[in-house]
C-alpha cells in the first residue's frame, strides 16, 4: 500500500488526471471537426471517438460502479462504447465542443466522489483509468501522425555511431511487476531463466535500415517468412512509415514483418519479450528487476523522450541517463519496439478489471511491443510494460532491436 495519507493519495491521483487531461486535450488545438471525425484507417478509430471514449469509460467505472450514479448522457453510450460501433462507423460524432464538454461535467463529478472515496481500496482502479486515457491518447497521436505524408528520403551519414551489441548473462531474472499501478497482463511478476545472449545497444537506426532499403530487401523473398512475405506483397511498401533523414533516430513505423526481415539480413533475430525486459530491467549487481532503464525514479524530460515533448524522435544517444545497468540505451521511450513473443498471459494471471481487457488478445495474432514511444505518457511507460498489436499493423510508432544468440 503507498505510504501518502489518504488525502495525499487523492490529491496525487486527481493532480496525475489533471495533467494527463491536459495533455489529451492539447491534442485537438489545432484539430478541425473533418479531422475530427476521419478515419484515416481501418484499424484505428476517428481521435474524435478516442476523445469520446475517454469520458465514457472514466463515467462508467468511477461514477456509475463505484459511486453508484445512473449514466449519464446516455445518447452517448452505443456511440462511444468500445463494443457499441463498428470503426467504420464511429465518424458520425457531435461537434467537439460538446465531447469536450462531455468529459468536462463527468470530471467535475468524478472529482467530488474521490474526495469522499475509499482511495485505499480503490487506488488500482484509479490508476488503471489513467492509464486507459494515457494509452487512447497515444493512439490519438498516431493517428494525427498518419494524417501527415511522410517521404523517404535517404539518411544523412551517423555521427560516428555503431550498433554495438550488449553481452546478457545467463541466469535467472524477475520479469513482470506485482505494483498497484501494474496492468492485468504484467502480473504476476515471476522469475525466469534465460541463456546468454547478446542484444542492439541501441534501437536498430533509420541508418542502418537504409542498408536494407537500398540492398532491395523488400524485393528479396530470402529475407521474409512466407507470413511476411505474403503481407508484403498485398501492398506497396517500400519502405517504414515515418521516416526521417537523420540516420542516428530509431526507425520507426515498422510491421513485426518488416522487423524480423532485417533482423534476417543482418543475421540476428528480433528478442523475446523477456530477453528484452531482462536487457532493459535487470541489475546483476543488486540481483533486482528496475521499473526503468536507470532505476526507480519516474521519468521527466532528462531522461528519455516521452509525452509529446519533442514531438519526434530523437537520437539513439540523446539522452544520457536512459541507459539500463547492462548498458543497453533508450529502452524506455522514442519508438515502441517489436519482440518475437505472442501476447498471452503470464502463469497464474488473473484479469483485471474486466475479462476482456487484455484476454480477449491472447489469440496468438498479436505481438508484445515493448519500451514506448516518444507519444506514450509516464503512466503507461515502464520496463514491465506491455503493448500489443497484430504484426502486419505498420501505423503505430514502432522500431525494433535484434539480437544474437
Amino acid at each position: 500500500m503507498t505510504s501518502l495519507s489518504k488525502s495525499g493519495l487523492s490529491d496525487a491521483i486527481a493532480a496525475a488526471m489533471s495533467d494527463c487531461r491536459s495533455l489529451t486535450l492539447g491534442l485537438f488545438k489545432d484539430v478541425d471537426y473533418s479531422i475530427f471525425c476521419q478515419q484515416v484507417h481501418p484499424d484505428f478509430s476517428p481521435i474524435g471517438w478516442h476523445l469520446g471514449h475517454i469520458g465514457y469509460t472514466e463515467a462508467r467505472w468511477i461514477l456509475e460502479r463505484l459511486a453508484g450514479y445512473e449514466p449519464l448522457s446516455p445518447e452517448y453510450h452505443r456511440l462511444f462504447a468500445q463494443d457499441g460501433l463498428a470503426k467504420r462507423d464511429r465518424v458520425y460524432l457531435p461537434q467537439i465542443s460538446e465531447v469536450v464538454e462531455y468529459l468536462e461535467i463527468i470530471r467535475s463529478k468524478v472529482f467530488n466522489y474521490l474526495a469522499i472515496a475509499p482511495i485505499y481500496e480503490q487506488e488500482r482502479l484509479w490508476k488503471w483509468l489513467l492509464q486507459h486515457e494515457s494509452q487512447h491518447a497515444e493512439t490519438i497521436t498516431l493517428v494525427l501522425e498518419q494524417i501527415k505524408s511522410p517521404s523517404l528520403k535517404r539518411s544523412s551519414e551517423p555521427k560516428s555511431m555503431s550498433n554495438e551489441l550488449i553481452f546478457v548473462p545467463a541466469g535467472i531474472f524477475v520479469q513482470g511487476s506485482c505494483a498497484i499501478a501494474a496492468q492485468d497482463n504484467e502480473r504476476p511478476a515471476h522469475e525466469v531463466y534465460l541463456e546468454d545472449y547478446y542484444i542492439d545497444r541501441d534501437p536498430v537506426t533509420c541508418g542502418e535500415y537504409q542498408q536494407f532499403i537500398e540492398a532491395e530487401g523488400y524485393r528479396d523473398p530470402q529475407w521474409w517468412s512466407a507470413e511476411g512475405w505474403n503481407w508484403l506483397q498485398s501492398g506497396s511498401v517500400t519502405h517504414p512509415l515515418y521516416w526521417t533523414s537523420e540516420a542516428d533516430h530509431p526507425v520507426c513505423g515498422v510491421s513485426w514483418y518488416e522487423a524480423e526481415a532485417y533482423a534476417k539480413f543482418v543475421g540476428k533475430r528480433l528478442p523475446t519479450e523477456a530477453e528484452w525486459e531482462k536487457a532493459a530491467s535487470w541489475n546483476p549487481q543488486t540481483q533486482e528487476s528496475l521499473v526503468y532503464p536507470w532505476g526507480n525514479e519516474q521519468p521527466d524530460q532528462t531522461y528519455c523522450n516521452f509525452a509529446g515533448v519533442e514531438g519526434r524522435t530523437t537520437s539513439c544517444d540523446h539522452y544520457s541517463k536512459n541507459v539500463s545497468p547492462l548498458g543497453c540505451r533508450d529502452m524506455i521511450g522514442n519508438v515502441w519496439e517489436w519482440t518475437a513473443s505472442w501476447f498471452e498471459g503470464y502463469p497464474n494471471f488473473e484479469h483485471y478489471p474486466y475479462l476482456g481487457y487484455s484476454a480477449a488478445y491472447f489469440d496468438q495474432a498479436h505481438r508484445v511491443l515493448k519500451g514506448g514511444s516518444w507519444a506514450t505518457r509516464s503512466w503507461a511507460m515502464r520496463n514491465s510494460f506491455r503493448n500489443w498489436y497484430h504484426p502486419h499493423v505498420r501505423e503505430i510508432l514502432a522500431g525494433f532491436r535484434c539480437v544474437k544468440g
